[in-house]
């Protein structure tokens, strides 16, 4: 018997308005913690605004108004009383494209911890060592922290991301917009398998335009189309024998 985790996430007829059109259409989803949840979709469908909407990137963007509850573990977090700088190191994020700061790896790695107040220097030592080995990036450049993490290639530079998002001690929430989009097979398959076994500490929501890498890694799925989530449920189920027809074409191939 399987024991049913815990709701870390819930989000109830959640509505994202850009300028007066409607990005997502009253999404209902409660996402268990210590699982990935894999969103497909084709472009345009909502996925990213559902993204930012879970930690309030939203929020930069002046026409963009949202509606419905989303809850983080009970807890309104857009109740004008929720500290949204608290809510970010909460709910780390990483972009398709890897940012990684003109400065050197270590620099980089612990960036949030210095804004945070960490000055200790073995402390900052043990984050980094922590942080890079979680992202599999440790062994590659343990020998070159003093380089600076622009000199990395475009996989390693997205894992410098992984492990400066892992190096907020508050993090909970991982939250991934296509980070293999640009990425070679091997970095992929590293990035895969740190997801695999940072999600024992982390509930992981990833967003990806390959739907074999939602097969892959992915505990759930979302499918989502023209801002509604159209179908929800456990990864093999919506890749085998999905209960609405849209998902079935989407996943085999019809469109996207």
């Amino acid at each position: 018997m399987t024991t049913r985790k815990p709701i870390k996430i819930s989000v109830r007829e959640l509505r994202v308005f850009q300028g007066k059109e409607e990005g997502l259409r009253g999404v209902n989803l409660a996402i268990p913690a210590n699982q990935i949840l894999g969103i497909i979709g084709p472009a345009g469908a909502g996925k990213t605004t559902f993204l930012r909407a879970l930690n309030r990137l939203n929020d930069l963007s002046p026409d963009t108004h949202v509606e419905g509850e989303t809850l983080l573990d009970g807890q309104d977090i857009y109740h004008p009383s929720f500290d949204v700088v608290a809510l970010r190191k909460r709910v780390g994020m990483l972009f398709a494209l890897p940012v990684a700061l003109p400065m050197s790896i270590f620099e980089n790695v612990v960036y949030g911890p210095r804004l945070s107040g960490v000055r200790n220097r073995k402390r900052l030592d043990e984050i980094v060592e922590r942080s890079l080995k979680a992202a599999f990036l440790w062994d590659e450049v343990k020998d070159r922290l003093p380089m600076s993490g622009l000199r990395l290639s475009g996989g390693q530079q997205q894992r410098l991301c992984l492990a400066r998002v892992l190096a907020m001690e508050e993090l909970e929430v991982i939250l991934l917009d296509e980070p293999c989009s640009g990425l070679d097979p091997i970095s992929t398959a590293k990035i895969e398998e740190a997801l695999t076994i940072l999600k024992a500490k982390y509930t992981i929501i990833l967003v990806t335009n390959n739907t074999k890498q939602a097969a892959r890694v992915a505990d759930d799925t979302a499918f989502f189309l023209n801002g509604e989530m159209v179908e929800y449920g456990p990864t093999g189920k919506i890749f085998t024998v999905p209960d609405d027809k849209r998902t079935n074409d989407y996943v085999t191939g019809k469109f996207g």
